[in-house]
């Protein structure tokens, strides 16, 4: 994998589709910061306001990739001087994102009525769980919370073990899991980022096109919840139309059906099957060698006896194995990696979609411009080491002046710590928005 540029980051000069753009963001954990190092990555002039005080996660800031792309200052918001430092980059700001629970940015002096006030044009931007409204607007969550109110979570089903043999007894209904069994966990990657930081980024350049032709901002309430459950609307529509069943793992594109989903390979690698057109799973059942006496793909009611007649090819060869069958076909049939693993996958590395720098491999800025593209200008920012050059190039004096140095984490911790370490690796915490 090539290194960008020579130091692995690009010059500090303007570029991508959002330069010009200035954004100030409250510091938080997990969604707010992803929204704020995508208008990064595209180009905008993202400053990151730390507290004093480490963040909780005690990630080491070389690593903590969401913060790449940006500047920080520190601001004690508690203190008597910190609001009117935050609202003096406000002034100068098109977009704003917090991620605080409803009522905590007005406490601290820094809510939509006193920004708005020092900038009508602003467009305020703020990234909850519950939102702002609403029975549960106060409580704490996390993803797995707010994507199981939302219908999302109960969505996604696990795959169930079928023996190499094909004896395993699979339910009547021809699905691969148990559509009473726990659903599974897709990380945080359902609610933070696709239905949280995704969100609130669309909204907030539709209300920055607003407001660059009407001079007026706004506030964008990005709920993840909302977010979440507006992801589910072809699936809604399939629901209403009686084309899809309200149970997980029984339906065509959730594992229910035996040529979309995935089996385990001889070695235990595994094989995600895709084979939904016809004339793609043609191609696939010819390379799988299923026989003409295989059951057909929309034979339903011998959905069982597919499945398992598939499984029982996929455990003959080992997954590298299966690849070599596949490759360069339109069976619709790839090796499920993991990130690692996919960092050399020659379709990716061809195209730069990950990228190493300073050591750290991690995405290239997406989408692509073909005009303007987006660019890594900067490493993760190190809270408050940016304090004077924001200050002199935002025209924030105020920030300048008794400004805190940069903060350190807390018992940071590195992604290549050695797998033969003492003792058992401590579990992942998931972020969440912060409550202030």
């Amino acid at each position: 994998m090539a290194p960008v540029g020579g130091s692995g980051v690009h010059g500090g000069g303007a570029g991508g589709p959002l330069a010009g753009v200035r954004v100030v963001e409250l510091a938080g954990i997990g969604p707010g910061p992803f929204a704020a190092m995508l208008l990064g990555d595209l180009g905008a002039d993202v400053v990151r306001v730390d507290r004093p005080e480490p963040s909780p996660l005690g990630i080491e800031p070389a690593y903590d990739i969401a913060n790449r792309n940006k500047r920080s200052v520190v601001v004690d918001l508690k203190a008597p001087e910190g609001p009117g430092q935050v609202l003096d980059l406000v002034a100068r700001a098109d977009l704003l994102i917090e991620g605080y629970r409803p009522g905590v940015a007005e406490r601290l002096g820094v809510g939509p009525e006193a920004c708005l006030a020092r900038n009508p044009a602003l467009v305020y931007g703020r990234m909850t769980g519950w939102g702002q409204h609403g029975p549960l607007a106060a409580r704490a969550g996390h993803d797995i919370g707010y994507t199981a109110v939302a219908g999302v979570l109960g969505l996604v089903a696990p795959t169930a073990a079928v023996p190499a043999d094909g004896s395993a007894a699979v339910p009547v209904d021809g699905s691969a899991v148990d559509p009473d069994g726990p659903p599974a966990l897709p990380a945080n990657l359902l609610g933070d980022y696709a239905g949280g930081s995704l969100y609130l980024v669309v909204g907030l350049l539709a209300a920055l096109h607003h407001a660059r032709a009407t001079g007026a901002g706004q506030v964008v309430d990005a709920a993840i919840v909302d977010g979440a459950a507006h992801l589910t609307a072809v699936l809604q529509g399939l629901l209403a139309g009686g084309s899809w069943q309200d149970r997980r793992g029984v339906n065509l594109l959730d594992g229910g059906a035996p040529f979309y989903t995935v089996y385990p390979a001889a070695d235990g690698g595994h094989l995600a099957v895709g084979a939904l057109e016809p004339q793609f799973y043609a191609e696939f059942a010819r390379l799988l060698e299923l026989g003409p006496d295989a059951p057909g793909q929309w034979d339903t009611a011998r959905w069982p006896e597919l499945r398992a007649r598939i499984a029982t090819r996929f455990a003959g060869r080992t997954r590298a194995e299966w690849e070599l069958v596949f490759a360069g076909s339109d069976a619709c049939v790839e090796a499920v990696l993991t990130m690692r693993q996919s960092h050399a996958h020659e379709h990716l590395a061809s195209r730069g979609t990950y990228v190493e720098v300073a050591g750290v491999v991690q995405p290239a800025p997406a989408p692509r411009f073909s005009a303007t593209p987006g660019a890594l200008r900067r490493p993760p920012a190190r809270p408050g080491a940016d304090t004077a050059e924001v200050a002199r190039d935002w025209g924030a004096p105020s920030l300048a002046a008794g400004a805190a140095g940069p903060v350190e984490p807390v018992e940071p911790v590195g992604p290549a710590e050695s797998a033969a370490s003492a003792g058992p690796a401590a579990p992942a915490r998931t972020p969440a928005p912060p409550t202030a």
